[in-house]
């Protein structure tokens, strides 16, 4: 019974040698893999780390092209307000030159009647002086009522034209 007892004991400590090398063989795998595994979680660490590091950059980028746009859009404001100011006082002043036309319309068929008939004497028409806006003009001035108007227009239209500028 004790060569029994022997034997029985003999097989279980083989049995025993043989889950310990199978072990032995698992934990040296699983070491080797710890290694692998530390060094991807190293990786996933980096470039973690490094996107952050890109998404910060990016995010000041996009703050400054937000401050360029935003003055960008507060000088378009202002030249629109410039703009739609210079359209209406344009619109004024083609308005009153355009009645301005109108109004000299019935005088230029009688001045031009009259001129065929008989040529008129220079001293019975009176010349504006020229004002210092009219040296631009590139025509000489009209004489008659015909050139009161047109001077009264053209100079505001030349007065409106430098305030542009």
């Amino acid at each position: 019974m004790q060569w029994l007892l022997e034997i029985a004991l003999l097989i279980l400590l083989a049995a025993t040698l043989f889950h310990a090398l199978r072990l032995e063989r698992a934990l040296g795998v699983l070491k080797r893999d710890r290694a692998a595994l530390e060094a991807l979680v190293d990786g996933f660490n980096s470039s973690t780390r490094a996107a952050e590091q890109g998404i910060e950059r990016l995010r000041s980028a996009a703050e400054g092209a937000g401050r360029q746009v935003q003055r960008q859009v507060d000088m378009a404001v202002g030249l629109k307000d410039d703009l739609l100011f210079l359209t209406e006082r344009g619109e004024r002043l083609a308005d009153r030159l355009d009645q301005l036309v109108r109004s000299a319309r019935p005088l230029a068929p009688a001045a031009t009647s009259a001129a065929v008939a008989s040529p008129p004497e220079p001293a019975l028409w009176p010349v504006e002086a020229a004002e210092p806006e009219e040296a631009d003009l590139p025509d000489a001035p009209l004489r008659g009522p015909a050139a009161q108007l047109r001077s009264q227009a053209e100079r505001d239209l030349l007065r409106a034209l430098r305030m542009a500028r």
